[in-house]
């Protein structure tokens, strides 16, 4: 099991009814995206756990193969060449591993949301889109899924689980087009009613208006799906 930082957000000594797995991009760790928690402005009647876990150090190959925190190898700059599709199933196996703990403490698989950013969406992405079970939804940010062309390497399902990608026009490490042509893959499964695609002018990063939006999505999510259902 992936170490991780945990925070919760909502009344004091409430039961969680909701988690979010939240996965880092290459080179960083689960304290990354941990200042952005409590700018979402999530409902502050529920409780939400958020668990960032920590990816395994391992050598990296476009980086010179300097060990670093990393949830698959990467050997060129062109992300649809030679993709490390065993690294990407180990962590999917790890990501599905941290969720089967959140169910074992109380929170039913639909009221789990995993998100992640660049190497982290990729695992999030697949970690859902690759199974039959419905989770609570993707929030997948800068990042794409294994394509050749626009057929994708891996086999995916018709999971019926919301969907809401992010990605910046400027992107010079994982380009736009890519996030898009991924997008419109998942959105071609016939539950692509429930996705969604926005875009925002910046580079391979997260900006403050897309970070509203995000607390905008997900407080919709959990919104929507009431409260106390445990």
């Amino acid at each position: 099991m992936l170490d991780a930082v945990e925070l919760v957000t909502g009344p004091d000594g409430a039961r969680v009814e909701w988690s979010v797995i939240w996965l880092h991009g290459l080179g960083a760790d689960g304290h990354d995206f941990a200042s952005i928690v409590p700018e979402l402005s999530l409902p502050p009647s529920v409780s939400v756990r958020f668990v960032l876990p920590h990816a395994p150090v391992m050598r990296v190959r476009i980086n010179g193969g300097a060990p670093m925190r990393a949830w698959y190898d990467v050997s060129v700059a062109d992300l649809s060449r030679s993709p490390d599709l065993e690294g990407m199933n180990r962590s999917v196996g790890y990501i599905r591993a941290l969720a089967e703990k959140e169910v074992e403490r109380g929170t039913p698989r639909d009221r789990i949301i995993l998100a992640g950013f660049s190497q982290g969406g990729v695992i999030a992405l697949l970690s859902v889109f690759t199974g039959p079970e419905k989770w609570g939804g993707v929030l997948a940010l800068s990042t794409y899924i294994p394509l050749s062309g626009d057929r994708p390497l891996v086999p995916f399902t018709d999971n019926p689980t919301p969907l809401l990608m992010v990605h910046g026009t400027e992107d010079g490490v994982i380009p736009a087009i890519l996030g898009k042509k991924s997008f419109d893959f998942l959105r071609s499964l016939g539950s692509g009613r429930f996705r969604e695609w926005r875009e925002y002018p910046m580079g391979h990063s997260v900006c403050l208006a897309e970070i509203e939006e995000i607390g905008e999505w997900l407080s919709g999510i959990i919104s929507s799906s009431g409260t106390g259902s445990q």
